[in-house]
């Protein structure tokens, strides 16, 4: 799943542009459906959806719209395919 897209608990909008971006809790969300990727229903969870947002732009380590947000789901994240640590293997000593 790579074109997923974010809702969240909360919005703010950037006083400078004027652009609308999530704050609060967020959760990965695929556009034409009515659920997050852990599952959750978007209308009975009262989200806000943000389709011009993707995935990756708003986890707060490297995301350019992760200013207000405070959480980012788990279950979502898995679902996205992010790991335990973030580390990925590397060779150490090759064999010869």
């Amino acid at each position: 799943m790579s074109s997923a897209s974010v809702v969240a608990t909360g919005r703010w909008t950037d006083p400078d542009d004027g652009f609308r971006a999530p704050a609060g809790e967020v959760h990965a969300w695929v556009p034409g459906t009515n659920q997050t990727v852990c599952g959750l229903a978007l209308s009975r969870e009262g989200f806000q959806r943000f389709p011009h947002i993707s995935w990756p732009d708003i986890m707060p380590a490297t995301g350019r719209h992760a200013d207000e947000v405070t959480d980012v789901c788990r279950r979502c994240a898995a679902g996205m395919g992010a790991r335990r640590g973030e580390q990925r293997w590397t060779r150490r000593d090759p064999r010869p």
